[in-house]
């Protein structure tokens, strides 16, 4: 899965520009990095939505325990990969039908989020149980909200294309080969959020994320780690 976002739309993490500063390597603008998706994945699927974000994606060799979903609803955009444990469970918590699956239950989710403000945007992922990664982007608000699970089951990686987007993948040798060293894996059991301002840890909000530069033969450039009473996690 792949989405692409404009600067106009989240901000690149200092850690990430900092690291393709400091060991500059080749990249790609954002155009030729979805167009890479698109010809090198079979039966792939891209989406333009306005101006600032693509999403583009493919079922072709996915897990059958970790399928790739897309849906929209309500001007809100959503890919997600993974499967969860408590599914039917949080249906039952939002009203929802037992036809819902895992992609339109976290559409769902964040609408609750954005419609019930200051709705704490952790109580919404820390429900979620199971195996996950999720792109949220909602045109109405150019809100961007991404999450991975606290075991990190689903890869997620994200890096800054030449021309300055910020791009999300479950596939790091295709980030790499537009991002450079501007590129990391995804911290697990956090969440980024334009609206509350950056990363987050959904177990402990709190908690600090801090970013240690990476060794010259790693191919990103910064591993991002989050420190805190309740959670010590790294990134590998």
């Amino acid at each position: 899965m792949l989405g692409i976002f404009s600067s106009s739309i989240v901000s690149p993490p200092d850690e990430l520009v900092a690291a393709g500063s400091r060991t500059p390597s080749p990249k790609t603008k954002a155009a030729a990095l979805l167009k890479r998706f698109v010809e090198s994945k079979s039966s792939s699927v891209s989406v333009q939505v306005g101006e600032n974000a693509q999403f583009a994606y493919t079922h072709h060799n996915e897990s059958p325990w970790q399928p790739r979903s897309f849906a929209v609803k309500d001007e809100v955009f959503c890919l997600f990969e993974g499967a969860l444990d408590n599914l039917g469970s949080l249906r039952q918590q939002y009203g929802l039908a037992k036809s819902t699956n895992e992609v339109l239950l976290v559409i769902e989710a964040y609408k609750t989020l954005r419609d019930r403000a200051p709705y704490p945007a952790n109580h919404v992922v820390g429900h979620l149980s199971g195996s996950f990664a999720f792109i949220v982007f909602d045109k109405s608000t150019s809100t961007l909200f991404v999450a991975a699970d606290q075991a990190g089951k689903v890869p997620l990686y994200w890096g800054i294309t030449a021309d300055g987007n910020v791009a999300f993948s479950d596939d790091a040798e295709l980030l790499k080969g537009s991002c450079g060293k501007s590129l990391a894996s995804f911290p697990q059991g956090c969440f980024y959020s334009t609206t509350v301002g950056g990363l987050r840890c959904y177990e402990n909000p709190k908690n600090k994320i801090t970013a240690v530069p990476a060794e010259e033969e790693e191919i990103w450039g910064a591993t991002f780690k989050v420190e805190g009473p309740t959670v010590v996690a790294a990134t590998e």
